[in-house]
């Protein structure tokens, strides 16, 4: 009997929050205590997607398969996964798919992950109408996962011993193609529906295990009467969760999983419970390599190192406040050619390396600008490289959804030089000597398409530095 497994697992958590006690002063509403989590403006679904599976891919074979999850997919009619499969810089011959459009795609992406070995993202930006439920309880995030179908003791830190399944077509969350906010029928009405379907998934997994109590309990919903109710169903022995983020759409069983890995223990059992148009049960049992192979970055602990972004700001970047732009020209749109012939290059950020004098190349380039050698290079990927600030500009006249723009020349370690746009940092954070790594974002957006490239980040321990100071 073949038997599925969790290799690794990683999170990834945008750094900035919306303060819900300014969301409700601007709007004169109750919006409730703590803070949102918040993609940044030139993030998307994609974008935390690949940065949630660089996380996790680094050093590692190539999935046989990438599945990516969300409801909030940067195109149409065009595979997301596969700006995901070219910023990791997996082979041509992995196969990458979407699972779009409803919160269930999270565990079918899941499920197809483990099915076949393969890599699974889930990840999503929720947005709802100023004041709604969406924008004051949802988060924004990305999770991965990589799966074995060995279940080998010494590869997988969780294995995943049942499943069951309770589909059923009632009208509880929708959306129409195209509407920025979606809508909810009365919570009761859905409260009522999804009971029964819970109880029941979740009691045939815990029978296909022949298990009576799990060690814990995870629940998602995109009903939040779901999420506050339901878990009484199945009380479990240590804990009962769900996802620390709020509602996350696609991204909403990944994220919660992901946080409980962070903190459970060898050799106990989840039940993960996810109630959306019926309801999906996983239940998993942890192995004794877990503790030592738990993701780098917790998410407890990415929750807690956020910065928080006005309100105006945050309604800009979403599109619900639109506001007097820069008098500059608007950038122009990305050609596909040209974004082709540098896949390499734009997507997952690959210098060249001269083997005659060792200089290395951004971009990549034929001819050495050091020796004059000519197709005497080697590929380089710098997507997991650091640096250096060598200088860097304020530009406050620049085309930006978030002006000021800061640019900086960025010298990497082991060679490469490069001027990237820095990413997550007021103007007043940057000094020359700063620590940055590369983070894949999107530029910028015009006819329709979106201008993906490599910004550059402070790393965490400078982040931590300048919150401090």
């Amino acid at each position: 009997m073949t038997s599925y497994g969790i290799v690794s697992y990683a999170a990834y958590l945008p750094r900035h929050r919306v303060l819900r006690d300014e969301l409700g002063t601007a709007l004169g509403i109750r919006a409730g205590r703590g803070e949102r989590v918040a993609a940044s403006f030139d993030e998307d679904s994609t974008t935390m997607g690949v940065e949630a599976a660089r996380r996790l891919l680094p050093a590692r074979t190539a999935p046989g398969a990438l599945y990516f999850a969300t409801t909030s997919p940067a195109y149409l009619d065009k595979t997301n996964a596969a700006a995901v499969h070219a910023a990791l810089s997996l082979p041509s011959d992995v196969f990458a798919a979407d699972l779009a459009g409803s919160a269930r795609s999270g565990i079918a992406a899941l499920r197809a992950g483990w099915l076949g070995g393969g890599l699974a993202v889930v990840s999503d930006v929720r947005t709802g109408r100023p004041g709604s439920a969406d924008e004051r309880d949802g988060g924004d995030g990305a999770a991965a996962f990589l799966f074995t179908t060995t279940g080998a003791p010494d590869q997988a830190i969780a294995e995943i011993v049942a499943h069951a399944s309770a589909t059923a077509e009632f009208l509880d969350r929708w959306r129409a193609p195209g509407s920025p906010a979606g809508d909810q029928w009365e919570e009761r009405f859905g409260l009522e529906t999804y009971l029964p379907l819970i109880e029941d998934a979740g009691q045939r997994a815990l029978k296909a295990a022949g298990l009576a109590q799990p060690d814990h309990v995870l629940l998602v919903s995109p009903n939040s009467a779901v999420r506050k109710r339901a878990t009484k169903l199945f009380p479990a022995r240590l804990s009962v969760g769900g996802s620390p983020l709020g509602h996350t759409g696609a991204a909403d069983p990944g994220l919660a999983l992901a946080d409980l890995l962070d903190r459970a223990g060898a050799g106990e059992t989840i039940l993960l419970l996810s109630a959306a148009d019926g309801c999906d049960a996983v239940l998993l049992r942890t192995t004794d390599r877990l503790p030592e192979a738990r993701q780098s970055e917790p998410v407890a602990g990415q929750l807690a190192t956020g910065r928080p972004v006005s309100y105006p700001a945050y309604l800009t970047w979403r599109g619900w406040l639109v506001r007097e732009p820069p008098r500059r020209p608007e950038p122009d749109r990305p050609a596909g050619p040209p974004s082709a012939r540098g896949e390499r290059w734009k997507f997952g950020f690959t210098s060249s390396r001269c083997e005659n004098c060792g200089f290395v190349h951004l971009p990549p380039a034929r001819v050495c600008k050091e020796c004059g050698a000519v197709d005497a290079m080697t590929a380089v990927p710098l997507a997991g490289a650091r640096g250096t600030v060598a200088t860097y500009t304020v530009d406050r006249l620049a085309h930006s959804p978030s002006p000021p723009l800061i640019d900086a020349v960025v010298d990497f370690d082991g060679g490469g030089r490069c001027t990237l746009e820095i990413a997550d940092a007021a103007a007043g954070e940057l000094a020359v000597g700063a620590r940055v790594e590369p983070v894949f974002r999107r530029l910028h957006t015009a006819g329709g398409v979106h201008n993906y490239f490599w910004k550059a980040r402070m790393t965490a321990d400078m982040r931590e530095e300048g919150s401090t100071t």
